[in-house]
């Protein structure tokens, strides 16, 4: 089976729900250049077969068109991923055609398509009540001095509208020429939009005469008629707080979704690159304190990735949240508590400051004579156990799991900033980069400690968080950018 599958105008988060469906369960992916490398990023079979203009490492249409059969013939399920939509300007109706006449099955999933989505992401209407009722989408890729041209430029300037041009940068000057002469007024407004979308999006509004001067580069969306003239009160992604900043992840992998989302969503090009990997240590020592849950009187998690890991070895010991009934459960932070409470476990305690220090406060005239069980990270600092004992409590601390550095790519050049969680995440970034790239870019950290680490490695500090969570880190690189930008308004 082949399924055509759009993958929408670059923002991998565009594909349709059944697309994303589909990728899940595929066997192999061919993809065109311009898709996402998040979309195929967890296939293990993901084949790119070019398809961009110009490109010519691309394949040609009939060997893409044979790798297709050929694929769903050994027995796969494939999933041909292409930019936009299938059937707008992608030649997708070229593939279910020799799909078809190989008697392969075949599904078209349609997607959003690269013409109304880089406008509407540049806030750009197509259409508009009492502005533009018609939209007339066109390939740009023909040269319209050509006798043979399909396209009927003056029918186009003549009929009013919108008018988005795909495709269009290398005959750019030849079209406007085309529309100018077709009587169509040289101070329409035009607008060309690169890499829609995407956090790299860069949108010029011009007109129909000085657009072609403008220094435009594929992948490009051109939007012609008066709608363009709305981006100027609608205009809303590239107004976005972080838009146009490169900012580094250094979370671990698997715990980056919401730093990095939430960079995201305030316009950031998000480059991630996990300092460290989150490795188990031996099992037992853990499944020797759940068996003996009954001796302690508090439990203290200070990670969610603590709590996932105890809560692992608690259903392996065929126990729930019903285990932790008679104890006092302390999360250090919120997401610590919000995995708690995913687990149906309401924790008794949060401090009131989100590290260590802030729990030994909290806990400190409670504990004497208490037991304590602490799972924790190895390598972690002794603050937490030693106050506690200090207040009369007995901590067993038990190691389930470590951070270890991981040696990543080199960091790209034009960054704005590194982000650190956590003292090891700085460790693990200078390891893995090195001390004269680390020291490259300032960082934004989420508290005294990892900011005392930054400074240690030769990092400058320019954001530190006020308190120790992923939204009020968020929020401090927001506000110092927004401050930036007053100072050179």
């Amino acid at each position: 089976m082949v399924y055509l599958v759009g993958a929408g105008p670059g923002d991998p988060r565009l594909i349709t729900v059944r697309g994303q469906e589909l990728l899940a369960e595929c066997d192999v992916v061919v993809y065109d250049a311009l898709v996402h490398p998040a979309l195929y990023a967890g296939v293990k079979d993901a084949r790119s077969v070019g398809k961009r203009g110009g490109d010519d490492a691309s394949a040609s249409q009939a060997d893409i068109n044979a790798l297709l059969i050929r694929l769903a013939q050994e027995g796969n399920r494939v999933v041909r991923l292409k930019g936009g939509d299938p059937f707008v300007f992608g030649r997708g109706g070229e593939e279910a055609q020799a799909l078809a006449a190989a008697g392969i099955p075949f599904e078209i999933v349609p997607g959003v398509t690269a013409g109304v989505a880089a406008p509407a992401y540049a806030g750009i209407p197509v259409t508009h009540r009492g502005v533009a009722t018609s939209v007339t989408f066109v390939t740009g890729s023909e040269d319209p001095t050509k006798p043979d041209t399909q396209t009927d430029w003056s029918a186009l300037a003549r009929v009013g509208g919108t008018i988005v041009l795909y495709m269009g940068v290398r005959h750019l000057r030849e079209i406007t020429d085309r529309l100018i002469a077709a009587g169509m007024r040289p101070d329409t407004p035009a607008a060309a939009i690169q890499w829609g979308t995407l956090p790299t999006q860069r949108a010029v509004v011009a007109t129909l005469s000085t657009l072609p001067v403008a220094d435009l580069a594929s992948p490009l969306i051109v939007v012609i008629g008066q709608t363009v003239a709305l981006r100027e009160t609608i205009a809303w992604f590239d107004r976005r707080p972080l838009f146009g900043r490169r900012i580094v992840v250094t979370r671990a992998s698997a715990r980056a979704g919401t730093l990095a989302d939430r960079l995201r969503e305030a316009g950031a090009d998000v480059v991630e690159m996990p300092a460290t990997r989150i490795s188990p240590l031996d099992a037992l020592p853990l499944r020797d304190a759940i068996r003996r849950l009954a001796e302690y009187q508090h439990v203290l998690f200070t990670s969610q990735t603590a709590v996932g890991f105890f809560w692992d070895a608690l259903r392996a010991a065929s126990l729930d949240a019903r285990a932790l009934a008679g104890l006092t459960v302390t999360a250090i932070g919120p997401a610590t508590a919000d995995a708690l409470l995913s687990h149906g476990i309401a924790p008794d305690v949060i401090p009131d400051r989100f590290v260590a220090e802030g729990v030994v406060d909290a806990l400190r005239v409670r504990v004497d004579g208490a037991r304590i069980l602490y799972p924790a990270a190895e390598g972690g600092r002794d603050v937490l156990p030693e106050g506690l004992r200090a207040a009369g409590a007995m901590v067993d601390v038990v190691h389930i799991y470590r951070s270890e550095p991981i040696q990543s790519a080199v960091p790209p050049e034009d960054l704005d900033l590194v982000t650190f969680t956590s003292a090891s995440t700085v460790t693990g970034y200078v390891e893995a980069v090195g001390d004269q790239q680390a020291r490259r870019a300032s960082a934004a950290t989420i508290g005294p400690i990892t900011s005392e680490a930054a400074r240690s490695a030769g990092i400058t500090v320019a954001i530190e968080s006020p308190s120790a969570s992923i939204p009020a880190l968020v929020e401090a690189i927001i506000q110092y950018y927004q401050r930036y930008a007053n100072r050179h308004a």
